[in-house]
């Protein structure tokens, strides 16, 4: 089968959907597929086809983390993605590439499949500023059923997601589909070790050392403040204890988080890390003891279970997405406020290796909900109905 997957964010841009697409484009072409990647090219330059991967000039939105917006269309690429002779189109956004996958399906004349990744309700005040915000949403809404009943076939991640599609009006078929991780790569037992120690060394991270990580987007809809000012308030309670602070990412709201962790007096335990390749992130999950998040925006979660297979212990603001992964006490744990926090963390900073160990393998067997096989079958699934349905 020949897949065309269009997608305005793709390696070495980093992020869940980014992820998504590279390990689907990925388990298609390990399973004999053809797939060609259309995206927007990460800096600045001409239109580039590159092992299978057709990037597509745009106008950086640097508010928007580096966003890109390419043209609606471009005949250049079109040519390209024609001579490709795709069976399906999976479109993976609704930016102007998602727009050019639309384009590209109708002239084609071919099915179009969509994943429904984000909820763009909780990023309208990235255009609105506040100002009309509930207008907005309710176009939002009104687009994304429209959408709906245009594809040939319609995937969310999460039974959250799948709710909210149902919520806002749409009868859609749905298929839900996890978007399917490649643990190959988040296993202790394949990373360096000496570059563990180096880290280690780099960050001051001793034997007794408890390191809480955040790692993400640094953006409003990631609520890491609220993460921030939680591990702050374990420290104040728990000043003995030699703890640091990870923050690994890059976003609009780096400048207030560095002063937040600054007015809270923990600048001497807290690394702002920065962005980092993709490849790098598993040596950042193994210095973990605690991975927390308290971002309820998420439609995959995929750093939960990333953080999860390197065995870092998740702490985790509650959320209905999550409660199929995160088993409190049992795979990870949850918290709802700063003293539900500090008491989880005692908890977890308490507990025996033997009691970590159960934790943690009970985490690992979650994992395989996520697995990247299960992940290709059940997507080629949807483009087989989709394909016959177009018939």
């Amino acid at each position: 089968m020949r897949i065309a997957l269009f997608t305005d964010t793709y390696p070495p841009f980093i992020n869940g959907v980014s992820t998504s697409v590279f390990n689907l484009a990925k388990t298609l072409k390990e399973h004999g597929q053809d797939v060609l990647v259309v995206t927007t090219r990460s800096d600045d330059g001409e239109l580039e086809l590159e092992d299978g991967v057709l990037r597509v000039p745009g106008v950086a939105m640097k508010k928007i983390y580096g966003y890109r917006l390419t043209n609606i269309y471009s005949s250049l690429a079109f040519n390209i993605v024609k001579q490709f002779e795709p069976d399906v189109i999976h479109n993976q956004t609704d930016s102007t590439i998602g727009q050019f996958a639309k384009i590209a399906a109708s002239r084609l004349n071919i099915p179009i499949v969509y994943t429904y990744h984000t909820a763009y309700e909780d990023y309208t005040y990235y255009a609105t500023h506040g100002f009309f915000d509930r207008f907005a949403k309710r176009v939002v809404r009104t687009y994304s059923n429209v959408v709906a009943n245009q594809t040939s076939g319609y995937i969310t991640p999460s039974f959250k997601t799948k709710e909210y599609v149902r919520n806002i009006g749409s009868d859609v078929y749905i298929n839900v589909i996890p978007t399917g991780i490649d643990f190959s790569a988040f296993n202790l037992n394949v990373l360096d070790e000496n570059k563990i120690k180096e880290l280690k060394e780099k960050y001051s991270i001793k034997e007794n050392t408890k390191v809480f990580l955040i790692l993400g987007r640094i953006a409003k809809e990631k609520s890491m403040d609220y993460s921030v000012k939680c591990i702050a308030y374990y420290h104040e309670k728990h000043p003995e204890r030699d703890i640091k602070l990870l923050i690994v990412g890059n976003g609009p709201q780096k400048e207030e988080l560095e002063k937040l962790v600054e007015e809270l007096n923990i600048g001497d335990i807290t690394v702002f890390v920065g962005a980092v390749p993709a490849k790098e992130t598993p040596y950042y999950y193994s210095l973990a003891d605690i991975y927390t998040s308290a971002s309820i925006t998420e439609t995959q979660g995929l750093t939960f279970m990333e953080a999860m297979a390197l065995q870092a212990i998740v702490v985790a603001r509650f959320d209905d997405n999550l409660s199929g992964t995160i088993i409190d006490g049992k795979t990870g744990f949850f918290f709802s406020d700063e003293e539900t926090f500090m008491e989880k963390a005692e908890k977890i900073f308490n507990m025996s290796e033997e009691e970590l160990n159960v934790i943690r393998n009970n985490a690992l067997d979650i994992c395989d909900v996520y697995s990247i096989e299960r992940f290709y079958q059940n997507v080629m699934g949807v483009y087989k109905r989709a394909i016959r349905k177009f018939w």
